[in-house]
């Protein structure tokens, strides 16, 4: 992905992680799955209590990069889409909820 310059704290690509997608810096976490749980209706305080090891800044990182390169991340989730376990996770919070 190209950054035209923009850095982003907390985002890193490295090739031999996820065939160099975006990730957030210490951990696996695809940028690409946190616009997928943004995309399915998740606030971000419900990202971070799925994910209770990522801080705030690091997701506010990932969703600055998912919103700045939309079209990128899109086709990357498009490619790479299984929304299943993504929409079982919601199910599970509204159930939860209700």
């Amino acid at each position: 992905m190209k950054t035209n310059g923009i850095k982003y704290p907390h985002i890193a690509s490295n090739p031999r992680i996820l065939n160099g997608a975006p990730i957030i810096k210490g951990t696996r976490i695809a940028v690409r799955a946190i616009a997928g749980y943004y995309q399915l209706g998740m606030t971000p305080d419900e990202i971070l209590q799925s994910l209770p090891h990522l801080t705030q800044s690091q997701l506010h990182a990932a969703l600055a990069c998912c919103f700045d390169h939309q079209k990128e991340i899109d086709r990357d989730l498009k490619r790479n889409a299984d929304l299943e376990p993504w929409r079982g996770q919601v199910r599970q919070r509204e159930l939860a909820a209700a």
